[in-house]
Formats: C-alpha cells, structure tokens, sequence
C-alpha cells in the first residue's frame, strides 16, 4: 500500500522554517509524527532566483505569451551558466536538509520508510518561495526512493465531501480541452495525444469564448479539465489565453470551476505556462488534483511531457507514478532543453482520494464486478428460492394469459374445420319442452335419439357426447340402446371421484351398456379462480370412484379420429405419450410458472388457438336445427368425416362453466365459457400438433431458467453500474424491460413460455443493491476521508 509522508512547512527562507513531519498509509491516520527546523537560507533564495531568471531567458519559444520573453546573451553561454546554477540549487537544497535542526526529521524518513515502497510526499505550505524549491531533487527522492513523488499543497483545508460523481468509475474519463491561443504553439499535437487515449471521450474546445467554457463546465461532467495554450503567472495570480484577442484569470472561472469540481472534476492539467500562480488559484477551489509547469516550457518539452504523462497514466498507475515517469523521460532531452525536468509540478488539495484513470475499469474488474457478480447470484437464488416455493406462480400465470391474450390479437388463426359443435343452449331445453320430450337434464333421450340418428345420415367420423347420461335410459327409444352398445364412432363421458366433489366423491357413472374403449372422464385441472391452463390427458381413478376410465374426453376423440389417418399412439422411453411423431411432454411439479403444483396424471399445457374468442374454435350448429333439419349445405359437408360434439351451452348447468386465460379481459357476460368449448380447443391441440405440425407449448428444464434469471440479474446489475445519472438509468430500465418482454412474448410465439416476472424481479433488485452498494462504498469514502482530515 501506497505510503503518505507528509512535511508542514511554516516560514520561509528568510526568516527559517518550522517543519512538521507525518507518515502513514495512504487513507488512514499518520502513526508516525515529529518536529525540527530549517534554518533561513538566504543563499539558495537568491541562487532559485537567479536559477529562474536565467532559465527564463534560454527560450524564446515558449507556452508563455512571446513579447515578455526576456533574450540576453549567446545561447550555448546562457546554457552553460543554467548548469552551474542549477547544481547550485540542487546542492543548496541538499546541504539545506542536512541541517542538524533538521536531522531528526531525516532519521525519522529513514526509520520508517523503505526504499522499494510508492510514496506521496505531500509539501504543506503558503509559501510560494517554498514551493518554487525542486523538492524533487532531494537526495531521498531523487536518489535513495526512487518511487516517491512530490506534491505541493497548502498546510489547511476546509473539510472535502467528494461529489458522488460517477462517470469516472461507470463510463469513460469525461475530458474537456481547450485549446485557446496558440501563436507559436503546436497545439495540435496535444489534441492527437488526448483522441488516442483509451477509454476516454474528449471534448474539444478551440480557441473558443467564455461563453462556450461557461456553458461545458455547467451542463456536463468532466473528469478531467485540459488547457493547452498560452498562460501567465504574476506572483499567486494566474490568467489563461483564450483565444487571440480574450483572457480569463482563474477569478473570472471561480464558479465555473466549483460547479465542475462539485460534479466530478478531479484532475486539471494546464500545459501552459509557469504555473505556480495557476495552481494556487485553482487549489483555493479545492480542485482535487493540478498539473500545472513551474516556468514557461518549450512546446516540445510540453507535448513530450503530456505524451509521456498520459501513457502510464491511461495504463492504470497513479498520477503520482505518471508524473515520475515522464519527469525521468525528459531528463533525456536535457541536453537540447535544460532544465525539463524540473517543470512538471503536481498541486493537490490535501482532502481527497488521488484519482487513477482506469478506476472504473478496476472498480469493475475487482470490486465491481465481484459485487455485481455475487449480488446478482444471491438476487437470483432469492428469487429461485422464492418462485420455487410458489410465491410467483399467481403473478406468472398472470403473465402467461397476458401473453395469450396479446398473441391473440396479433396472430390469428382458423377454426379448426375438422370438429363441429352442436349446442344445447336455453333455446333448445325449451324447444324440447314444447315438443313434449320427458327432459333429463338438458337433453332428453327422445331429442338425444333423433339427434343421433340425425347425425348418422351425416357420416361423421367421430362422435362425442359431452353430457352425462347415468342411469337407464327410456325404453321407449330402443334403438338409442343400441346404439350406445354397438356404435364404436360414439363415445360418452363420466365424472372421477375428487374429495372436492361437493361432497359427492363417488364421481358421476357412465351411461349404462357401454364398453370402456368409448368411455372417458370429463374432469379438467383448472387453476385458481377456475382457470383451465393445463389440460389432463390420463389419471388413475381412486378404487371407489364410479367412473374407473383412465383416459379424457379429448384423448379418446383424437386418437379414434387420428386412428384412420394411421396415427397410432405410443410411450417413449421417457414415458411420455407419443402420438405419430409428436410426443406430448408431462407436466411436472415444477413447470416454467408452476411451482409447487399438483401434476398428478398426465398433464400437458393448453396451447389454445389464436381466435377473436375462445368459443371461435370450430362451426356450431343448435341442436334444434339438427332436428328440424334446418342446417345449411356448407355445414353439411362439415358433419362428413368430421368430429361432432354435443355439448350444453346454457347457463343453467354453471358446474360445467370455466375461465380461460381470456377471461380477465373479457366483457362480463364471457368470461367464462361452456366446457364443450374448452374440450374443443384441448381436442384441436391434439389434431394439431399431431396432423399440422402447430407446436405445443415448451419450457426450458430448470437450469435454464435458472441461467435466464441469472443473467437479467447481471443485466440488472450491469446496467445499474454503467448508468450513473438517474434520468439515464431510469431509461436504461425502461428500455431493458422492453427488450425482456419482447424477446418472452416473441419466444411466446413461437410456443415457448419461459420466465418473465422472475427475471424482472432479479433485475430490479439488483440494479437496487448494487446502486446502493456503490452508494454504501462512496459514503464510507466520505466519513473516512472526513475521519482522515478532522
């Protein structure tokens, strides 16, 4: 961990200087502190002025404005003269900080400090005759540890609470450069260095008008504030050159400056000018970190500088170890540009956290991503648990009839022309009625006799009955008798025993006479509210359950239809039912949005037909016109080798009345339905898939499901992550659930129900806790950082 070495400097040159040094970790208190003193040293601040007044005069060509360029002297002698003075500085300082006022200091460095160890050396004073000094010479740094770095900064702050600004660590660096007056400068270099960064989006302003400056620094986020251009300092003032004919002292830009630091400005580098002035300025501002030339630089000292600066910095490492880094590359252009690499100064205020360029890529990659990661594993095993105990079965089940109910409206389909329904409504019961017919029910063994015979002048295939007729019939109509016995196309109903018979668990009975090949049970598996979503194909009666058939209605029906069409049925080695080349998959307890349901039987979902109603599903025909002969020619032609239902349509048996998946939207009177509609759509699922290839609907095994959840969990995080501003996140929900629904509902259609309302909660909740992780993560920073300066 990096160390923190603070020296509180109170004085100055003339009259000696109080020194106060601390050591720590970087983030934490110093556990280490002591006192001495510097002597005045009247000498090094005249070789420091003398050392500035001569490097001043070396260049003409400079970041600083050219007509105050001072030009005296053969260049190679004013070389020469820059040597000796600068030895001069560098030996000044050196014997300086071997005073013996000042050895306990050093001892203290030495104790405490490794030579191997990364080191911020955080210089504390007012004085700008101090912070002219090159601390960086000073043989510790400069010789012994060679990875500290020297920052300038003021002995107090005012307590920082950072901005939760959060683009640096979510989205790209956010950089703003201007580049404002360059006669004579090579600005264009610095703009090709700073388009090539990594992960970073650059704004450039060119030689723009306050207006502009005003206008970015209020309305966006920077990371980081760029100035390339000419500059000046005057004592503590510092001004930049705008462009040609305008300039801004730092004053002019106070509340520009504190509105982009209070959203996320951390870093400002100015490769101008002597900026000593600058920095002071824009450090009142609490501008978390300032680079900034101590005297004016040649362009090319500038741009090597910046281009070495930027690619240790855009690689990940700190400021502190960039500013080393390409303070040591330029020593190698010394030769040609005396004095280059002493001009790069950092200045920062005390009561930050230093900012790293790819904090956002390693916020992500560590602790991001490995909060994202196990947030989103224990959002999805929250929501797994839950589900699986059925505590989302209503919502999803919800979800699925919302899905019917859309596909509906935007994919229809035929009636299926194989089946006609004749009804039984209160019209019929009262015709029957006035024709003197002894009623059973709603439909009377004379009507039901003349119905059949009816029927068979019509040469159906297929016949089904879907009324009980326990008990004996009426020996007035014999041939009804017979055939009931004898006709194999003509196939009835009975009732299961069920404990929740209302109180009758003995079932209902099949009519008497009639073999087990044409009986089959009547009952439906219905959800809550009575919501026929699954459809039962085969059971095992209790052992005193009057009706002991074992296979449905709508089974019996298809497979005697499909009989003749050489569909024959068979079991798979999975147990599954087999008809032709389809197999019907089983239902099991945990089923896409069943959870924790009975599947007893074989239970397979109802794919019902995409129709403008439910009762749409085949052509009907009133029993009285059957009787009377009144059925039209084309209906005619649908009773030839077709399959006929009989089934009651009045209201008056509500026993045998269901809800579809229709219903909730559905006007009052319709929402529900006779049985005989539902026994027709479960009897055209069947004919469907195994004569039209129309796809039953399928589920993902439960792995899947869980990997889907999963992974809108990570979304959800992901995006959570990636959005800083709420406006952009609450889009960024919007749009995302969008896309889930869309791609559900689109699987939907092509007969797929996989998980909606789960993956929609993982999302949410994780993009919940990891916004309020990161939350949690900044405010700590705060209190520690509070804790750190108090």
């Amino acid at each position: 961990m990096r160390k923190l070495v603070v020296l509180k400097l109170d004085g100055d040159l003339y009259l000696g200087v109080q020194v106060t040094l601390e050591i720590g970790e970087e983030g934490k208190r110093p556990t280490t502190e002591i006192t001495g003193k510097l002597p005045s040293n009247l000498d090094m601040a005249t070789a420091i002025d003398q050392w500035q007044s001569i490097y001043r005069s070396l260049w003409k060509f400079t970041r600083i404005k050219a007509k105050k360029i001072i030009y005296d002297g053969s260049i190679s002698q004013r070389r020469k003269e820059y040597d000796t003075k600068a030895s001069e500085v560098q030996e000044h300082l050196n014997n300086w900080l071997l005073s013996e006022s000042f050895r306990p200091v050093r001892e203290k460095w030495l104790k405490h400090l490794m030579p191997d160890e990364e080191i911020r050396v955080l210089i504390r004073t007012h004085c700008l005759q101090l912070k002219k000094l090159p601390w960086h010479l000073w043989d510790l740094i400069d010789r012994d540890y060679l990875k500290a770095e020297v920052v300038l900064s003021i002995p107090e702050s005012e307590r920082v609470t950072p901005a939760l600004q959060t683009s640096s660590w979510r989205n790209k660096i956010r950089i703003l450069a201007i580049l404002g007056h360059s006669d004579g400068i090579d600005v264009e270099q610095d703009r090709q260095l700073l388009e090539k960064l990594p992960s970073a989006a650059t704004t450039f302003l060119v030689e723009p008008q306050y207006s502009d400056i005003n206008d970015k620094l209020w309305k966006q986020p920077w990371n980081i504030l760029f100035f390339a251009g000419h500059s000046k300092s005057e004592g503590d003032t510092g001004c930049i050159y705008i462009n040609k004919t305008d300039k801004l002292t730092i004053d002019e830009l106070r509340h520009d400056l504190r509105n982009a630091v209070a959203n996320g400005l951390q870093l400002a580098i100015f490769n101008s000018c002597d900026g000593l002035g600058l920095a002071r300025e824009l450090q009142d501002l609490q501008i978390p970190q300032i680079i900034v030339m101590r005297e004016p630089v040649p362009d090319f000292v500038a741009q090597k500088f910046l281009k070495h600066f930027l690619e240790v910095f855009s690689s990940g490492q700190s400021i502190y170890a960039a500013v080393r880094t390409a303070r040591q590359r330029l020593k190698g252009i010394e030769k040609e540009y005396p004095g280059a690499s002493w001009l790069p100064v950092i200045s920062e205020h005390p009561a930050v956290v230093p900012m790293t360029w790819q904090l956002h890529r390693k916020m992500f990659a560590v602790k991001s991503g490995m909060a994202i990661l196990l947030t989103s594993l224990f959002v999805t095993s929250f929501v797994l648990g839950v589900r699986y105990w059925g505590y989302l079965q209503t919502s999803e089940l919800k979800a699925f009839d919302d899905f019917m109910q859309l596909r509906s409206q935007l994919v229809t389909e035929q009636p299926d022309e194989r089946i006609l329904i004749i009804t039984i409504d209160e019209a019929d019961i009262q015709y029957q009625l006035n024709k003197g017919m002894q009623m059973r029910w709603s439909l009377s063994d004379q009507a039901l006799a003349q119905l059949l015979e009816k029927l068979n002048k019509y040469q159906p295939r297929t016949i089904g009955l879907d009324i009980y007729r326990d008990g004996i019939l009426d020996p007035k109509y014999p041939n009804l008798a017979i055939r009931f016995q004898e006709d194999d196309r003509l196939f009835f109903v009975c009732k299961v025993a069920t404990l929740d018979d209302d109180g009758d668990t003995d079932g209902i009975p099949p009519p008497l006479g009639v073999s087990t090949e044409r009986l089959s049970f009547s009952d439906f598996v219905a959800d809550e509210e009575d919501i026929a979503r699954r459809q039962l194909l085969h059971l095992t009666p209790p052992s005193k359950s009057l009706c002991t058939t074992e296979y449905a209605f709508s089974l019996q029906l298809a497979l005697h239809y499909l009989d003749k069409e050489e569909k024959t049925s068979s079991v798979t080695k999975e147990a599954y039912l087999q008809i032709g080349n389809v197999v019907f998959e089983q239902l099991n307890e945990h089923t896409s949005g069943y959870q924790k349901v009975d599947a007893s039987g074989y239970q397979i979902l109802l794919n019902y037909r995409s129709l403008s109603s439910v009762e749409k599903i085949a052509e009907q025909i009133s029993l009285r016109d059957v009787l009377d002969e009144k059925i039209p020619l084309e209906s005619v032609e649908l009773l030839k080798d077709r399959i006929v239902l009989i089934g009651l349509s009045a209201p008056t048996n509500t026993n045998d009345y269901w809800k579809t998946p229709f219903s909730s939207n559905a006007k009052p009177k319709q929402k529900q339905i006779p049985g005989v509609f539902v026994q027709a759509q479960m009897l055209s699922q069947i004919l469907s898939a195994v004569l039209d290839r129309r796809p039953l609907l399928w589920w993902w095994s439960g792995w899947m499901e869980a990997l889907w959840i999963w992974g809108w969990s990570l979304i959800g995080g992901i995006t959570a992550w990636y959005y800083s501003k709420p406006l952009h996140l609450g889009l960024a929900v919007i749009v995302t659930l969008l896309i889930l629904f869309g791609l559900c509902f689109g699987i939907f259609t092509l007969a797929g129900w996989v998980p909606l309302i789960p993956p929609i909660l993982a999302f949410l909740a994780t993009q919940v806790l990891v916004v309020s992780s990161f939350r949690r993560f900044y405010l700590d920073k705060r209190k520690q950082l509070n804790f750190d300066h108090d």
